[in-house]
């Protein structure tokens, strides 16, 4: 007899020799394969020497596809993904029971034969042939093991699977060469660990490892004599023996397993009778997959964190590579996420915005700085049913966001005004502003052609203020403050729309279905569908003073070895020089002081920023930040049936008309005062910016000032926050807008935006109205 191994078994040579001669025999090995035997013939024709030297002499084995866990910044789970469900542990980390009962009931002999085992194979025809057809097989664990292998391999690609699970006479003589090279590579122990982290034991857990967490939520160091017994029987059939499903089956399948072990004298035979006589216990863990089961809110984060990787060259050539390497999973992804930052953005959003109402509001924070995504939320959560969402309404198409963002309003205007203050336009700035002008023609275009506001229906193209008081002249400070329309169309009138877009690009400003902000004036009112990850990151540069910094949500990357991934880091360029963006600190801090966006203000710590308000008020936005963290808050209706918030009824509040000012405002105000609450506060750099002399005249002249009885309360009147307290804008902006007015004045809502652009029309708006309102 030939020299056996340590390990048991024999040598690769004399294991090919005594199938070939088995296989000679080909009714015998076919039944011994359990396979019909219809394709007997076939074995005589294919089983040559020469055949069988033909097949590949090394398998590939794939890496077991494993969960990934996705970290916040202090290494808390968010949640856990995966294709399957397995963690990888080593023979150690196995209790000595489950070893033994899945080779007792699954290969007793495992120790004494190689990769075939000859007398399984004759006591598998003896009981076929007594049975009549194919009752019993007589494959290895080593082939079961590389079985196994096959059909991971074969991923969610059924097709391929089904070919690595078919009893053909071709995959059996494959599957036993590939045995033979495990067998002499391996060894037992080492086979056996494979086995029993590859296998599947049903309720979605791959390996026993997730299969003792799934049933007993216990490591599989723990599992007792008879838990080992019950996960070795469902082996066999995951559906039949499930604990879960049916306890009766999956007892009488544990006891035979126990009974085995007992003849094959791993244990004691009253060891067995004890554990039979004890009941099923169950401690069940449910399949926790995908982002979906996200903590703390965070499904959209997730599902922003599984789309970075999936973008992201540095993570792989193709969307395929990338795709590969995170459904094989295994990974530890430590990201961004604030915990304190999320908390807060929750707790807001549940504060103004009910889940079934029907609007919703998304809110996104960043650092300045860094570019690190703080906090990603919504008030529709991350599900498939009722009042669910998978669209992140905070980022872009490309992301999973909705597929062309939302109209932003005014708060595109800081941008305007960055543009300009860069290529040397004061910051005392005066145009006339008059309640309603046609846009100016023509207007220059980065490639050198010109926009022209041509008549539309027989009509030239205009923008309008809210309100008839809203009449300049206006200096910038103010029309910033009050967000006058007319005033930043003047001032792209003036610029041209070239310098706007070069801003733009440069703060990474991009609608959201990734194509290019169009060059329109009607940009001055906002009619640019972004989303507000984007609008967040592009204030942040603000605060940066001047230095933009694209975001990143993933801080580190480890595989399944704890070998570092590498990271792409934020890109950190200046998009502005730093006196400019000190003065829109400067101006948009004025916003929240007396403007706008009085209601967002901060008391315990400098901040700035800009409200937006859409026609038909179909979106409102607050976008703000400090010197430390910027935010983005956006609320209107996320699906396909546009909603005009107008006597709407959100968070349990009625609410007259929704302002950028009214709701958005407080929103980032709790969620922002939550999120830095403890932690140090900055302050800006701003400028002086002095008061210059408005010239006299225009469309009201200067009016002295009035007062509107209808229109008590604070200023802004209505309630709603606007223009300075009375009196104290009142020689600077005329008299329309000074005395006991001024608040009036801010407070309301501006009007329709003026026009369309005729080269082409934007899709999707209403003619001759485009962009943003007064924005309150």
């Amino acid at each position: 007899m030939g020299k056996k191994r340590s390990g048991g078994g024999l040598t690769g040579s004399q294991q090919a020799a005594k199938f070939l001669g088995v296989s000679v025999l080909s009714g015998v090995v076919l039944a011994g394969m359990a396979i019909p035997a219809a394709g007997a013939l076939g074995l005589a024709a294919k089983g040559t020497v020469e055949g069988f030297d033909e097949i590949p002499a090394n398998l590939k084995t794939p890496p077991l596809s494993q969960r990934t866990t996705i970290l916040d910044a202090e290494g808390g789970t968010i949640a856990t993904v995966y294709s399957r469900d397995r963690q990888v542990v080593p023979l150690t980390a196995i209790s000595p029971y489950m070893q033994k009962a899945i080779v007792a009931i699954e290969d007793s002999r495992f120790y004494e034969h190689g990769a075939v085992d000859l007398k399984g194979i004759l006591r598998a025809v003896n009981r076929n042939a007594q049975e009549g057809g194919a009752a019993q097989g007589a494959s290895t664990l080593t082939q079961q093991y590389v079985k196994n292998v096959f059909v991971e391999e074969a991923g969610d690609d059924e097709t391929k699977v089904r070919e690595a699970q078919e009893k053909s006479l071709g995959r059996k003589i494959r599957e036993l060469k590939y045995s033979i090279q495990v067998e002499e590579e391996l060894g037992k122990k080492k086979i056996l660990e494979n086995y029993l982290n590859i296998t599947y034991f049903g309720q979605q857990a791959y390996g026993i490892e997730s299969a003792a967490q799934r049933y007993f939520s216990k490591p599989a160091k723990d599992l007792t004599l008879e838990e080992s017994a019950l996960l070795a029987g469902v082996v066999q059939s995951p559906s039949r023996y499930d604990p879960v499903n049916d306890a009766q089956e999956a007892t009488k399948r544990r006891n035979i397993v126990l009974q085995r072990m007992a003849d094959t004298k791993d244990v004691s035979q009253a060891e067995v009778d004890a554990a039979k006589a004890k009941p099923v216990t169950l401690k069940v863990t449910k399949p926790k997959n995908g982002c979906i089961t996200a903590l703390k809110g965070a499904g959209f984060f997730c599902d922003y964190v599984r789309n970075s990787f999936l973008t992201d060259p540095a993570f792989g050539k193709t969307r395929e590579d990338r795709a590969k390497v995170w459904n094989q999973g295994g990974l530890t992804v430590r990201t961004t996420l604030d915990p304190q930052s999320q908390d807060a953005a929750n707790e807001s959003i549940k504060d103004h915005v009910y889940q079934e109402d029907s609007i919703a509001t998304a809110v996104t924070m960043v650092q300045p700085g860094t570019g690190r995504v703080l906090a990603m939320g919504q008030s529709k959560p991350y599900g498939f049913g009722k009042n669910e969402t998978q669209i992140n309404y905070s980022v872009d198409k490309r992301m999973g966001g909705s597929n062309f963002g939302f109209q932003v309003g005014s708060t595109f205007k800081p941008f305007i005004a960055a543009a300009a203050i860069e290529r040397g336009m004061p910051a005392t700035k005066v145009y006339q502003a008059p309640n309603k002008i046609e846009y100016p023609t023509p207007i220059p275009r980065c490639d050198g052609s010109q926009w022209l506001n041509l008549p539309i229906n027989g009509k030239i193209q205009t923008a309008k203020n809210e309100t008839e008081d809203e009449v300049g002249p206006y200096a910038l400070r103010t029309a910033m403050e009050k967000s006058i329309n007319t005033y930043f169309v003047e001032m792209i009138g003036e610029i041209g729309l070239c310098p706007v877009t070069e801003m733009t690009q440069k703060l990474g400003v991009v609608p959201a279905d990734g194509s290019k902000i169009p060059e329109s004036p009607s940009i001055a009112l906002g009619s640019a569908e972004l989303s507000p990850l984007t609008m967040a990151n592009a204030y942040a540069t603000f605060a940066n003073r001047g230095v933009y910094c694209t975001p990143v949500a993933i801080e580190s990357i480890t595989d399944a070895h704890g070998k570092a991934l590498a990271v792409p880091k934020s890109k950190c360029e200046r998009a502005m020089a730093t006196e400019t963006a000190d003065t829109i600190n400067t101006l948009l801090r004025g916003v929240v002081d007396s403007g706008t966006g009085e209601r967002a203000g901060l008391s315990d710590r400098d901040s700035a920023g800009k409200t937006g308000t859409t026609d038909e008020r179909y979106n409102a936005w607050f976008v703000g930040y400090t010197p430390n963290l910027s935010g983005a808050v956006w609320v209107g209706s996320g699906g396909a049936k546009k909603i005009t918030m107008e006597n709407i009824v959100i968070g349990g509040r009625p609410f007259d008309k929704v302002f950028g000012g009214g709701l958005p405002g407080p929103i980032w105000k709790d969620a922002v005062s939550g999120a830095l609450s403890g932690r140090e506060s900055g302050n800006f750099v701003t400028v002086g910016i002095a008061e210059p002399t408005l010239p006299t005249g225009g469309p009201r002249g200067n009016k002295p000032p009035t007062t509107n009885p209808n229109r008590p309360g604070k200023p802004g009147g209505d309630g709603k926050p606007g223009g300075r307290p009375g009196g104290q804008t009142g020689g600077q902006t005329g008299g329309a807008n000074g005395g006991a007015n001024g608040g009036a004045t801010g407070g309301a809502t501006g009007g329709p935006g003026g026009g369309v652009e005729p080269q082409p029309p934007f899709p999707g708006l209403t003619e001759g109205v485009i962009g943003g309102r007064d924005d309150q």
